[in-house]
């Protein structure tokens, strides 16, 4: 990754870190880059999710695009996939996202999105930064100052997307869902997905739906699921479904509380897209945090796992390689590329429900539960973002994380990894005992505390 992007676009505290020049600059600098390889007029559909500095980003990158020649659709407060899926649908040229996703309000955040939907390789990427950290100048030339246009009605068609993946015009279930918005993008579009028309059978309720600018995340959405399974459990729902905040993320709780993490997910629509003849080349692809007993259950299947790094464009670029058409992460991306190019909440939560509405008689955790967990235990040290690279090859870091490995032997495992997204290392522990990892992953975050 470079200086500005991460794995998950830029990132970083909004007015600080992320500031409404650097949006100038990016809208300038993409532009400029779309420019250079187009003989037309281009277009960019710009989206954000309810943070407050949502509507300071969208004017700076607004007015950078428009700088250099670039007609903007202004989308308002949509869902990350939204944009992507917006892009190829009304064959732009690019999709910007404004969002920090699941990080607190103070942050914010943004995602490029080349004219297939998908986010933009490393190498434009790297172009893009090398001009917005760079001393060129931008001239807008022969194609005129680009105007701003309404994106009024877009949005009608993505939901129509989502709901497309709920095959059944009428269903036995008979099951009552508490969705958990997280005060984010799913706050506009949810509620008009997930209705008795376009899911029969099903009883939708919504929380976490009240968005404030601030309240993004807020003990609340898919990083915080504590309070929407005691609900669940308290109020007698079948099962609870969590987005984060711009709803590129999905988890669940079933009928009990128990979490449904992003591995049950993936390994129970995987199985049953085996069973359908629609799992191309029998394959899932999943990452390095992915549990042990997600890849022992698939080998029980005889469906092949193929790993990644951690994050969901390493995910999708290992799909788009191998052939793949479901991947994710245990954080709850799942990408169905059957319907999506990026990691979609609501398709996700929308499958969930078609399985559900298959086996009407089947409880959420007889759906979902299938897969054997593996004891995991993670911890995040905070490390400033200039410091990560010097903590992951410090000698006391790494003999630490050597003995470490000695000691858990062939019963267990150990990744360290700086995150991309957030000012922090983070350590995961798998094994059989939890209370040794947890001893484990502690000795290794003090010895990070004193390197960082």
């Amino acid at each position: 990754m470079g200086k500005l992007f991460g794995t998950d676009g830029i990132r970083g505290i909004a007015g600080k870190e992320l500031t409404a020049e650097l949006g100038f600059r990016l809208g300038l600098s993409v532009a400029k880059v779309l420019n250079e390889t187009s003989r037309h007029k281009t277009c960019v559909i710009v989206g954000k999710d309810t943070r407050l500095s949502g509507d300071m980003f969208e004017a700076a990158i607004t007015a950078g695009l428009c700088a250099m020649g670039s007609d903007v659709y202004l989308v308002g407060v949509v869902p990350t996939p939204a944009v992507a899926y917006l892009v190829r649908e009304i064959k732009a040229d690019a999709g910007v996202m404004i969002s920090a996703s699941h990080n607190p309000s103070e942050y914010n955040g943004i995602k490029v999105f080349g004219a297939a939907g998908y986010k933009l390789s490393d190498e434009l990427e790297s172009k893009v930064e090398e001009l917005i950290l760079g001393d060129a100048e931008f001239h807008c030339g022969c194609q005129g100052i680009g105007r701003v246009l309404t994106g009024s009605g877009l949005i009608d068609r993505y939901e129509e997307r989502v709901a497309s993946v709920f095959k059944r015009k009428q269903s036995k279930a008979k099951k009552k869902v508490l969705f958990d918005l997280s005060n984010g993008s799913a706050s506009t579009t949810a509620k008009y997905i997930f209705n008795p028309e376009n899911f029969p059978g099903f009883d939708c309720h919504f929380m976490s739906c009240d968005p404030d600018g601030i309240n993004i995340n807020r003990n609340c959405g898919s990083t915080e699921m504590n309070a929407l399974c005691r609900y669940v459990v308290d109020e007698g729902y079948d099962i609870g479904i969590a987005f984060d905040g711009d709803a590129d993320r999905c988890l669940m709780c079933d009928e009990n509380g128990d979490l449904i993490d992003g591995d049950r997910i993936l390994s129970a629509f995987a199985v049953e897209m085996k069973k359908d003849g629609c799992l191309t080349n029998n394959a899932v692809v999943a990452t390095k945090l992915t549990n042990l007993g997600f890849h022992q259950m698939m080998k029980q299947e005889g469906i092949t796992v193929r790993q990644t790094d951690v994050g969901d464009r390493y995910v999708l670029e290992e799909m788009l390689r191998y052939g793949a058409v479901i991947g994710g992460e245990q954080s709850g991306h799942v990408i169905l590329l059957d319907y999506a190019t990026t990691g979609d909440g609501q398709v996700t939560a929308a499958m969930g429900l078609e399985l559900m509405a298959r086996y009407p008689d089947k409880r959420a955790s007889e759906l979902f539960g299938k897969m054997v967990k593996v004891p995991q235990v993670a911890v995040n040290v905070e490390v400033p973002n200039e410091r990560k690279a010097a903590v992951m090859v410090s000698s006391s870091v790494i003999e630490k994380k050597r003995e470490i490995e000695t000691r858990l032997g062939d019963n267990g495992r150990i990744l360290l990894r700086p995150s991309g997204t957030e000012p922090l290392v983070r350590i995961m522990l798998e094994g059989n005992d939890r209370e040794a990892l947890t001893a484990y992953a502690n000795e290794l975050k003090e010895i990070i505390e004193v390197e960082r």
